[in-house]
């Protein structure tokens, strides 16, 4: 359920409508308490100066009458242009930046303004009154200080539009677009990859002692639902991509019944009807309400989110750069650009310690088991599914090797360092099918401070 929640609450956050919304109640609110105000003090209270008052009706009248036009009528015209850039970015850069865009609080914000200007300057006009006998409403009352809160309203709003039309040329500027994905992707590596040190030995053999035989992956067991089974399998029953992880209640369902879960799949991850979930331990534990719980921790979706899911980054920005390299578009430094913030979160998951796959309770028994990508996985979704686009263009292609090269400086392991080769070993392949005479040999001349050590540059 929690996790459900989470989702709902993402969903609303990143909505169009939510913060409109909430800044035309907080309008409707302030024009309440203003008119409240004003009915209880004297006319005069605040002097006689006429930069404070409409002393008239019709004034009034005209004033709210003007304000609350203009600003509805500015609105549809920011929805408008909104709209217009959320079709432009969406077909020059792929259809999955238009999240990115329809998130964007500057024009949540700017649509609120404008809306709640709209909203209280209605709500303020209804409560001007002509007065006298035939009139049916008492004396005359005109709300003063609520109209010149509508006034300041008004003054906000015209500096807001000066923001918007400053903020929409600029939101859709492909540098600021590719810089936004790559300062997510660069938090989301450090949410996903700790700088703290490692387990020292002894407390991982101690963990590691807590994993089942099963789970240890040096056996060929497969769990089914029958008794004698080292672990039960707990199937999905939706679908959608997979949003959601929810680690507390997962730790709470799995020590409720004492088990130890292992999941089978990551946040992105299609998950449809008999797609299995979960690997249960032990297998007699694993009943119709252990799977309820379980499937309440994940929560599922029509798309693909980023909130943990760092993949989904990682296709944004080949997306964009497979765009710019397309025949199409021809555009090699816009993927450059890309390739430089590939570049700067490899470095970031080479420089720090792999997740943690071990998740354990307060009393640090080991209760879930979470895939944990390594870093040549990583390696291969950031470049490994680029090289095929930039192997044949030699700006691009140069560039490649080096944000290789780039990498390979930052890489702590050898393991580290052998995936990085091989990522370059792959790339000059396609590149000598792609490219030919002085372009293959500027890629093949920025290869060689790549290659490993010892390995000789073939003709």
């Amino acid at each position: 359920m929690r996790a459900l929640i989470l989702q709902y609450y993402e969903r609303v956050l990143g909505s169009y409508w939510f913060i409109p919304s909430i800044m035309a109640v907080a309008a409707s609110l302030l024009a309440f308490l203003l008119i409240t105000f004003d009915s209880l003090v004297k006319p005069d209270a605040f002097g006689a100066s006429p930069f404070l008052y409409a002393t008239q009706p019709d004034g009034a009248r005209a004033i709210l009458s003007a304000i609350g036009g203009s600003m509805i009528g500015v609105a549809g015209t920011v929805f408008s242009v909104t709209m217009a850039a959320v079709v432009f970015a969406s077909g020059s850069f792929g259809p999955r930046l238009l999240t990115n865009f329809m998130n964007d609080r500057g024009n949540q914000v700017t649509l609120g303004v404008f809306v709640a200007t709209f909203v209280y300057s209605m709500l303020v006009l209804r409560s001007v009154r002509d007065g006298g006998a035939d009139s049916g409403f008492g004396d005359m009352f005109v709300p003063n200080l609520a109209i010149f809160g509508a006034i300041i309203l008004a003054i906000g709003s015209i500096g807001v539009l000066i923001y918007f039309i400053h903020h929409v040329p600029s939101n859709i500027h492909i540098s600021n677009v590719i810089a936004g994905i790559g300062q997510n992707l660069l938090s989301r590596v450090a949410d996903e990859f700790p700088q703290d040190e490692p387990r020292d030995a002894k407390a991982e053999a101690a963990l590691k002692w807590q994993v089942p035989p099963c789970f240890r992956g040096d056996e060929a067991e497969t769990g089914t639902a029958g008794a004698t089974a080292p672990f039960a399998q707990i199937a999905c029953d939706r679908v959608g991509y997979l949003q959601i992880i929810d680690r507390e209640s997962l730790i709470a369902a799995a020590a409720r019944d004492a088990i130890i879960v292992r999941l089978t799949c990551r946040p992105g991850v299609f998950v449809y009807p008999g797609f299995k979930l979960f690997d249960v331990w032990p297998a007699e534990r694993a009943d119709e309400e252990t799977g309820e719980r379980l499937r309440a921790c994940l929560a599922a979706g029509n798309s693909r989110s980023p909130r943990q899911d760092i993949n989904f980054l990682f296709d944004e920005l080949v997306e964009i750069a497979g765009r710019a390299l397309s025949p199409g578009v021809n555009d090699p430094y816009t993927a450059i650009t890309c390739m430089d913030w590939l570049t700067a979160a490899m470095a970031a998951i080479a420089g720090r310690y792999s997740g943690d796959p071990y998740i354990v309770d307060e009393d640090g028994k080991l209760r879930a088991i979470i895939q944990a990508g390594s870093f040549a996985d990583y390696l291969d979704i950031a470049f490994g599914h680029l090289r095929q686009y930039a192997a044949a263009d030699m700006i691009a292609g140069e560039h490649f090797i080096n944000c290789l090269g780039a990498v390979l400086s930052a890489c702590r392991t050898d393991d580290q360092r052998s995936a990085v080769h091989n990522q370059a070993a792959h790339f000059i392949e396609l590149a000598r099918e792609a490219l030919s005479g002085a372009c293959l040999a500027t890629v093949e001349a920025a290869a060689a401070d790549v290659r490993p050590k010892g390995e000789r540059v073939q003709s």
